[in-house]
C-alpha cells in the first residue's frame, strides 16, 4: 500500500465551538511544524463566525513557543532542512506577491535555527498562488469562507489529494453527515487528525492521489492475503437438460431468476 501527500482541509461550521475549534485548528496545523502527511493546510469557516474565530485562531498563532530542544516549554520546532525551509518560503512569498495578507508568522526565525519558520495564517488565498494547491508540509494554512455545507464540501473535495480532513459542529449527527461527502481516507469530527490516526484497529490511507491501500484493521490484514473463490454447482447442470432444447431452458432460466429474486434468494 502507499500513504502519499495531501492538502487537508478543516471545515468550521456555524454552530462549532469557536474556542475550541480555534485551539483544534492550531493543533491540527502546527504540530510537528505541519511536517505531517495528515496535517490541516486549509481551513474553511462559515462566513458568519470568520472573524470571531480568525481572531482567536491568528492570536493562538501567534501566541505559540518557538523552540530548538527536546525539553518541555517549546510548542512548536524546527523544519528537516534547507530544502522544506525553502518551499514553505516560496509559497508564502509567491502568496503576499499575489494579494494575500499574513494573519499570523511569514517570516523565518534563523535566531531559533537554521531552519525554523513561524507558524503561518494566510487570508485571501487565490486559486493562482501556489499555496492554494500544492502540499506545503510545513507550519502554513490557507483560510477560506464559506456559505453553505455544500459549498465546504465541494471546495474541500477539489483536489487532487484525500487523505485526511476535520469538521467541527455541535451536532455530532451533522458532523457524519457532512463527513461521509468528503472524499478522504479519514475524517475526523472536532479533532483535526488524532483520534482517526490513534485508533490502531481502524483503517488509514488515502483517496485519490494519496495513496493506494490501507494500513490497521481488518483492510491492512487483508492486503497480504490472496482471495480464493471455491464454488459448487448443486442440483441442474449450467446447460440445457431434462430434456429441454436452448429456447426451453432460457425460458426456465429466466422464470427461476425472477422467482429467486422475489423471494430474496439472489
Amino acid at each position: 500500500s502507499l500513504e502519499l501527500g495531501g492538502k487537508n482541509a478543516m471545515l468550521v461550521l456555524e454552530d462549532a465551538d469557536i474556542e475550541k475549534a480555534a485551539a483544534g485548528a492550531v493543533r491540527a496545523c502546527f504540530s510537528s511544524a505541519g511536517q505531517l502527511c495528515i496535517s490541516i493546510e486549509r481551513l474553511y469557516v462559515h462566513e458568519s463566525i470568520a472573524d470571531a474565530f480568525l481572531d482567536r485562531f491568528a492570536a493562538r498563532t501567534r501566541a505559540l513557543r518557538l523552540g530548538n530542544s527536546l525539553a518541555y516549554g517549546a510548542d512548536m520546532g524546527s523544519l528537516a532542512g534547507e530544502r522544506q525551509l525553502k518551499a514553505v518560503e516560496r509559497h508564502v512569498e509567491d502568496a503576499v506577491a499575489k494579494g494575500a495578507k499574513v494573519l499570523a508568522g511569514g517570516v523565518a526565525r534563523p535566531d531559533a535555527g537554521p531552519y525554523f519558520f513561524e507558524p503561518t495564517v494566510l487570508d485571501g488565498v487565490e486559486d493562482t498562488m501556489a499555496v492554494c494547491e500544492e502540499e506545503t508540509f510545513g507550519p502554513v494554512v490557507s483560510v477560506y469562507r464559506f456559505r453553505t455545507d455544500d459549498e465546504a464540501v465541494e471546495r474541500a473535495n477539489a483536489t487532487p489529494y484525500g487523505l485526511n480532513a476535520s469538521v467541527w459542529t455541535e451536532s455530532a449527527r451533522r458532523g457524519r453527515d457532512v463527513a461521509a461527502r468528503l472524499r478522504t481516507g479519514t475524517v475526523n469530527v472536532n479533532e483535526g487528525y488524532a483520534p482517526a490516526y490513534g485508533s490502531a484497529q481502524s483503517p488509514m490511507g488515502g483517496m485519490k492521489d494519496s495513496g493506494l491501500g490501507r494500513r490497521h484493521g481488518s483492510e491492512g490484514i487483508l492486503k497480504y492475503t490472496e482471495a480464493q473463490t471455491v464454488a459448487q454447482q448443486r442440483l441442474l447442470p449450467m446447460a440445457p437438460s431434462l430434456g429441454m432444447d436452448d429456447a426451453a431452458y432460457a425460458a426456465f432460466m429466466s422464470r427461476s431468476l425472477k422467482l429467486m429474486k422475489a423471494f430474496r434468494f439472489r
